[in-house]
């Protein structure tokens, strides 16, 4: 081999695999199209409970910043659980309806040992306000629980976020046994459809 061809030959026996640059401003670009994509599809909902399933925990808060754990109410005994409408701008009459309607029959609650627990979502800002006016001329029994669910966390894990405008939650009803199992649940695709106390009262008794 004469010099001339080792010469040649040489660059060939040292090249390296090709390296892959990408520039800096690529790489921002691809991060905010991902950060943007990750908005566009917002949180994740969760499934909504179904009968002869467990409830999945939560912990919300009274108006008076009270926590309140799911978990620690069905250990002690059973609890209707109601999703009201909340917020959608303005107080929801069917839900002021149907509160009335519970209220009325605290007693039968009291008396089968349940627990009623109400939630009511919306956009966190004035949310704990907007849910004050809404209890005010209410008569609440004791054995009632009153919880706000601000930015619709509950309601994104529970699968009841109602995505329209001046919506907030499928209006919803569950009978947990002690220990949280799913004795009956309804979710209404409506305004109405609201599941009456005698119902639930109903359920209990079984």
């Amino acid at each position: 081999m004469s010099p001339a061809d080792a010469g040649e030959i040489a660059p060939l026996m040292n090249t390296t695999e090709p390296k892959c640059i990408v520039p800096p401003g690529v790489l921002a670009r691809l991060g905010f199209m991902l950060v943007a994509l990750a908005v566009s599809w917002g949180p994740v909902s969760g499934a909504t409970p179904p009968v002869g399933g467990v409830a999945p925990d939560f912990t919300l808060q009274t108006l008076d910043d009270k926590p309140v754990a799911l978990q620690s109410l069905t250990a002690k005994g059973p609890v209707v659980l109601i999703v009201l409408r909340g917020w959608p701008e303005y107080q929801c009459p069917v839900c002021t309806r149907q509160v009335q309607e519970y209220i009325a029959q605290a007693g039968a609650f009291a008396q089968r040992g349940a627990r009623v627990l109400m939630v009511y979502p919306g956009p966190s800002d004035r949310l704990k306000a907007h849910a004050s006016e809404f209890l005010r001329d209410q008569q609440w029994p004791a054995e009632f629980l009153f919880v706000t669910d601000p930015d619709y966390a509950f309601t994104l894990k529970y699968g009841l976020r109602w995505e329209a405008p001046k919506e907030t939650a499928y209006p919803s009803t569950f009978v947990l046994e002690r220990g949280g199992k799913v004795r009956f649940a309804q979710v209404s695709k409506s305004h109405g459809g609201r599941v009456p106390a005698a119902t639930a009262l109903a359920e209990l008794a079984k």
